[in-house]
């Protein structure tokens, strides 16, 4: 486990077993033991052992180690979660062997070390350009993967400092070097096969192979010309020279000046005669006598007897020494089984620790990255909107994929049809050809039929004639006779001549019916063997359409998933804001909340339609993925502004309102992480949501203020009348208290038309903002209260009959309400309107006197309640008790009545809530929080 290379003598040692064995079945029995999951330096070397393995082991090791490809790959995913010093290149490392051994167990003749001929590789390819496509393609994989993990292994080198001389820096770049040399043989793979594809198909269909060639080119140039600077590789690998820019594919020609790069190991074989060959002769020489080895070192010219003699007595002493060496053997044996059973124990028992501290680590991971998650909130919505752009173009490139998809699948119907179309013909074809050779058949029994009718009527004729002669030959004599004989017999001749030529005739077309049976047994064959190859394309078309379908659904799945992420990240922000103390200070009104909350209902249904109309097309996502990102940034809406409600709302329904919005957000995160696996996808329901979200629209409702009943046209003059009432009550409290006269007039309302607001007078300016005007009728009557109550509490505490706790609290009361008409008269007035400055000027006033009141009469009741102090000396210790026990029932009477007057105080807030208006200003500009 120390950062030091790896020992060659020791992977040598391992190679050699594996030829030896035949296989790698005995290096994994002992590497499924190492504790790979919990040391990163040990699965770091592992990974380079296995690399070597993979290399120069024997044939059989790739095939023992594919079966175990799952396990490398589950430890890459295992590091590739933890930050760990060697856990990044570890993943990066396990997904390239596991790459390699899948690349090797699919193409047995390429060995692992890739050191194939040319020709062995076109020949693997073969000629179907489907086949060279997907081959490259996993050329490239192969490529890139290694590339990945050479560049991250330098980057790792720079960023921690260390030097290609020294042990840790050895460590990291001794795997490098197995890399190189399998680089080179992929380079060279993929140019050939990319030469190969051009020559065959269209150039602007191979485009995007070109470019990702190009860019693993630059990769690869890089990552030869870092090498090759350093010290390290040197001395151990010659790393050959790549050309200054890629071969041109375009040109054919270019494949005959194309020069394949040659990676040179020196002192390697030398060092492997060294330490392989003496192995296999020591083990020889062991079992030679050892005199043996001392007369060939010198002693040769010993007599024969001296020998024979010295063989017979070591001879005796071996024999000797044989059931002691036994009994040493044997009890060495049981030492080492009860020394491994220990280590077995102790390393079960450090694995588990080991497995409690992973668990411990991961569990420390995720609070750091929930952690990290909170810290970044004010990043999230702008990561939500280029997040949900990149979905949103994702989804527009998997719609043009589906595209050409669709078009694809056309064209192949459209081939199926016309192959179908072909069998069809040629199935009828074979059936009238067979219709033929039945004809045929048929006639050729009709003729044979017919012929041995003509044969049976010859001789049917000729039997008459027979009798006829002989009776001729003894009437007839002389000319006579011999003139009947001529004619029977030219007769006869005739016949068989007719005989003869029916059997010609017949026997021609005879061999006709065999030559076009043969000809319609060989367009029958010929037909089947077409109809077989036209089913094996049918097969192999519509296996590649379900390939590609699948494909397209697992890529519209993953743009799902992504865009399920990042409605994640925005429900989540808005979660932060609920509980975020900052987000105290802002205010929403019931309107905007109702408003966001109706939307958001209808975003619901929406999601939900397109949710019932993916899982009908998997193919398609657009509709799910469009409905998922408007629905987590309404839902995130109607969360934060419902957190901004209940901030100015009554204490019970702030936080019913506060827990409907907590629980929407978990009914939220619990729909998004359903749709974000195939094996809930189908569950996945938003009617907790929507329930919810209705909640919340029915709290909103309930918070909306109850307007007085007052007309719209009597609210002109209300306001004017109400300002009027405030003044004159400001200008007895400040000529009551003696203050500047001048300072009467500042609480003046200002001009609050403006040029867009289309009202002909301010009477109707006011009628027209019904809802605006009772804030601050409301807000102008607060003022005008709190002065007078103010001077008449500093009346009482001068006539000696109040306290200074009414004085307190009248300093708070008019000071929120000066704020209060400063607030509702901003929302209509112009930015620049004199009137309003000089209101927030005179607000700024009144609260820095309210100030001074309360810090006076603080410092007042301070001086008062320290007069003396009290002496206790002359009481008796039950006097003392007494006392401290009348005290403790004071104290006690005193918070419980602290506590009845705090419940009575948020009665009488709740009812001024609901016959009052709400808020200063928020009724007229709904849709902005105000902090």
């Amino acid at each position: 486990s120390a950062e030091t290379p790896p020992k060659e003598k020791y992977v040598r040692n391992i190679i050699m077993g594996s030829h030896k064995e035949g296989g790698a079945s005995t290096f994994w029995s002992y590497a499924l033991n190492l504790p790979l999951s919990s040391n990163s330096m040990i699965s770091w070397k592992f990974c380079y052992v296995l690399h070597k393995l993979l290399r120069d082991g024997h044939r059989n090791a790739v095939a023992d180690s594919y079966r175990r490809c799952r396990n490398v790959k589950d430890m890459g995913v295992l590091w590739g979660n933890l930050h760990d010093r060697y856990g990044h290149i570890v993943a990066l490392s396990a997904k390239y062997l596991c790459l390699k051994m899948e690349f090797h167990a699919k193409h047995k003749v390429i060995p692992g070390n890739l050191e194939a001929s040319d020709e062995t590789v076109e020949r693997e390819a073969g000629t179907d350009m489907t086949k060279v496509l997907d081959m490259t393609n996993e050329l490239l994989d192969y490529m890139d993967a290694g590339l990945k993990m050479a560049e991250t292994v330098l980057r790792q080198l720079d960023a921690n400092g260390a030097k290609s001389t020294t042990p840790a820096g050895q460590c990291r770049l001794t795997p490098l070097i197995p890399l190189i040399l399998d680089c080179s043989f992929l380079y060279h793979f993929s140019v050939r096969l990319m030469f190969k594809l051009h020559s065959r198909i269209a150039p602007d269909v191979l485009l995007g192979h070109r470019e990702r060639f190009r860019d693993l080119f630059t990769s690869l140039t890089q990552f030869f010309d870092r090498a090759r600077e350093m010290e390290f590789f040197k001395s151990v690998i010659q790393i050959p020279d790549l050309p200054d820019a890629p071969p041109n594919f375009l040109r054919a020609a270019a494949l005959a000046e194309y020069k394949k790069p040659v990676v040179v190991m020196p002192g390697e074989e030398q060092h492997e005669e060294e330490e392989v060959e003496p192995q296999p002769e020591f083990r020889e020489s062991a079992q030679i006598p050892q005199y043996y080895l001392l007369s060939q070192m010198g002693g040769s010219e010993a007599p024969v007897e001296q020998r024979e003699t010295e063989t017979e007595s070591l001879r005796r002493e071996l024999e000797v020494l044989k059931p002691e060496l036994q009994l040493i053997k044997n009890e060495a044996q049981r030492c080492v089984t009860e020394l491994k059973a220990q280590v077995n124990r102790l390393e079960a028992e450090v694995e588990e620790q080991r497995t409690h501290k992973q668990v411990a680590m991961v569990e420390n991971e995720h609070l750091r990255m929930e952690v990290e998650a909170l810290r970044c909130t004010n990043v999230a919505n702008v990561g939500a909107q280029i997040g949900y752009k990149e979905a949103d173009s994702e989804a527009q490139a998997a719609e043009l994929r589906f595209t050409q998809l669709k078009e694809r699948h056309a064209e192949l119907v459209t081939s199926h049809a016309d192959l179908m179309k072909k069998n069809a013909e040629t199935v009828k074809m074979l059936s009238s050809t067979k219709q033929d050779q039945d004809d045929l058949l048929r006639a050729k029994k009709q003729l044979e039929s017919e012929l041995e009718n003509l044969r049976q009527q010859s001789s049917n004729m000729v039997r008459p004639l027979q009798p006829l002669t002989h009776n001729c030959r003894h009437l007839l004599s002389g000319t006579q006779l011999n003139s009947t004989l001529a004619g029977l017999q030219a007769e006869r001749e005739v016949l068989l001549r007719s005989v003869r030529e029916q059997e010609a005739e017949l026997n021609s077309l005879r061999q006709q019916a065999q030559l076009h049976h043969s000809s319609m047994e060989q367009e029958r064959q010929r037909s089947s063997m077409e109809l077989g190859s036209l089913h094996a394309q049918l097969q192999q078309q519509a296996c590649r359409e379900g390939e590609l379908a699948q494909k397209l659904q697992e890529e519209q799945f993953c743009l799902l998933q992504c865009a399920v992420v990042e409605a994640e990240g925005i429900i989540l922000d808005a979660v932060a804001k609920v509980d975020d103390p900052i987000h105290v200070r802002c205010i929403s009104s019931p309107d905007y909340l109702v408003n966001r909350a109706e939307i958001t209902l209808g975003s619901i249904d929406k999601m939900q339609q397109s949710h019932l109309v993916y899982l009908g097309n998997r193919n398609d996502a657009s509709g799910l993925l469009r409905a998922v990102t408007q629905f987590s940034h309404l839902a995130a809406d109607t969360i934060v502004n419902g957190a901004a409600t209940s901030h100015s709302a009554p204490t019970d329904q702030a936080d019913r309102l506060t827990d409907s919005c907590r629980d929407c957000a978990n009914h939220c995160l619990q729909f998004l992480k359903d749709l974000k696996f195939q094996a809930s996808l189908q569950r996945a329901d938003p009617s907790a949501i929507r329930y919810t979200v209705q909640r919340i629209l029915a709290l909103g409702q309930d918070l909306r203020p109850k307007g007085q009943d007052v007309l719209k046209e009597e609210l002109g003059s209300m306001v004017d009348k109400e300002m009027i009432a405030t003044s004159t009550a400001i200008e007895e409290a400040v000529l009551r208290m003696d203050v500047r006269t001048h300072e009467s007039h500042r609480l003046q309302t200002p001009d609050m038309t403006t040029p867009g607001d289309g009202a002909a007078s301010v009477t109707e300016f006011y009628a027209k903002n019904s809802r605006w005007t009772e804030g601050l009728i409301s807000a102008s009557k607060a003022v005008g209260w709190g002065a007078t109550q103010l001077l008449d509490s500093a009346d009482r505490v001068v006539g000696e009959n109040g306290t200074y706790e009414e004085l307190i609290a009248c300093s708070h009361e008019i000071a929120g309400s000066t704020a209060q008409l400063v607030a509702a008269s901003k929302v209509k007035a112009d930015r620049n309107n004199k009137k309003l400055k000089t209101l927030q000027q005179a607000s700024r006033h009144v609260n820095d006197m309210a100030a001074v009141v309360v810090s006076s009469t603080k410092h007042g009741q301070m001086q008062i309640s320290d007069h003396g102090v009290m002496d206790f000396s002359g009481m008796s210790l039950i006097k003392l008790k007494k006392e401290e026990m009348e005290a403790q029932v004071k104290v006690l009477q005193l918070e419980s009545q602290l506590e009845q007057e705090r419940v009575r105080l948020g009665e009488l807030r709740k009812r001024h809530y609901d016959l009052g208006v709400s808020g200063t200003g928020t009724d007229a500009e709904p849709g902005v929080l105000t902090c």
